[in-house]
């Protein structure tokens, strides 16, 4: 399992852009974990699955809502992760109105929550592989603060926890 002072693997992730430009087509666009996080403070979330009640009522708002706070901290980005594909993730950003506050990016086939030993097995209740919820503070790629829930917990990777860290 991944731990402080480890970096990200080295994994391409998905993002939906609603607009082309920046040489981003409209739709899905890979993104590279290495590159993306190279030289950047990160504030990375991961959950179990996009328009799920504790994640849409209470995880993602966190952020959404703090988004101005975290950049005070220093921190760059804001990156939520989900063992979806990227068109659900950009359906999700619509509906959470994540636009220049979070980065909602794919991970459709679990390559992160994999790499990183950060899964959740629900196949019992038909959800499949998904991720654990967590935070991470990771700083030019790699993981400076790691917090990761019991199952069916929201204790530890909340927005205020991560923000504390990165403040710290």
């Amino acid at each position: 399992m991944i731990k402080v002072g480890d970096k990200l693997p080295a994994v391409t992730l998905q993002e939906y852009s609603e607009v082309e430009g920046e040489g981003c087509s409209i739709g899905p666009n890979p993104v590279d974990v290495a590159k993306a996080s190279a030289g950047k403070t990160i504030a990375v979330f991961g959950l179990p699955g996009a328009f799920t009640p504790t994640c849409s009522a209470k995880h993602v708002p966190g952020y959404v809502e703090n988004a101005s706070q975290f950049k005070a901290a220093g921190v760059d980005e804001i990156w939520c992760l989900s063992v979806n594909d990227a068109f659900v993730m950009g359906a999700w950003a619509r509906d959470q109105k994540t636009a220049g506050k979070v980065r909602m990016l794919a991970d459709g086939s679990a390559e992160f929550a994999k790499a990183t030993g950060l899964t959740l097995d629900l196949a019992g209740r038909g959800m499949g592989l998904r991720s654990t919820r967590y935070s991470m503070l990771v700083k030019d790629g790699k993981v400076a603060a790691l917090n990761i829930e019991a199952p069916g917990k929201f204790e530890v990777s909340d927005a205020q926890t991560l923000l504390a860290q990165a403040k710290g």
